[in-house]
């Protein structure tokens, strides 16, 4: 059995949480509109969140789109909750849980650079720094020097937690 080391709890994600909120915030100073765009489903819930904290502590009341790409063959088209009309000059934060290879993350910006959005940042809970692509995350929670061996796995539920396998 492979023994799992907690790296953070539903406390510190809270935190990173808020502090992303306030970083997306500060970066988009006077923008009335937000899009916060998350990657099934983990990247979703964090988008989610991010976007529920950004109401409590703002006037700004961000908009949640849903990307469903497939994470095995990411050069595929994702499917979005939202019509690529809707995203037209548009300030869009793409979201994800974990930045392992970069792929999914470029293949999703890919497909959304068809769309003329007004600006275009990302943002992950965990950087695991294993990129293969040229992307990096904006907004982060923690950067984590990791073996290509090891798992990070975010889990969002009645207490959210990252470990490490």
């Amino acid at each position: 059995m492979v023994k799992a080391t907690l790296i953070l709890n539903e406390k510190q994600i809270q935190h990173k949480i808020k502090r992303i909120a306030f970083q997306i915030l500060e970066f988009y100073d006077g923008e009335k509109q937000l899009i916060i765009a998350g990657i099934a489903d983990n990247g979703f819930t964090f988008a989610e969140r991010i976007a529920n904290c950004i109401s409590e502590i703002s006037e700004v009341k961000p908009l949640t789109c849903k990307v469903q790409i497939d994470k095995k063959q990411p050069q595929h088209s994702p499917k979005l909750s939202l019509a690529f009309q809707a995203l037209e000059n548009q300030s869009l934060v793409l979201v994800d849980d974990v930045l392992n290879t970069g792929a999914t993350l470029i293949y999703t910006v890919k497909h959304l650079l068809e769309v003329n959005l007004k600006e275009l940042k990302t943002a992950v809970l965990v950087d695991r720094s294993h990129k293969k692509f040229p992307i990096k995350a904006d907004f982060k929670g923690i950067s984590l020097s990791t073996s290509i061996n090891e798992t990070v796995n975010v889990s969002f539920g009645k207490t959210s937690k990252a470990e490490i396998y």
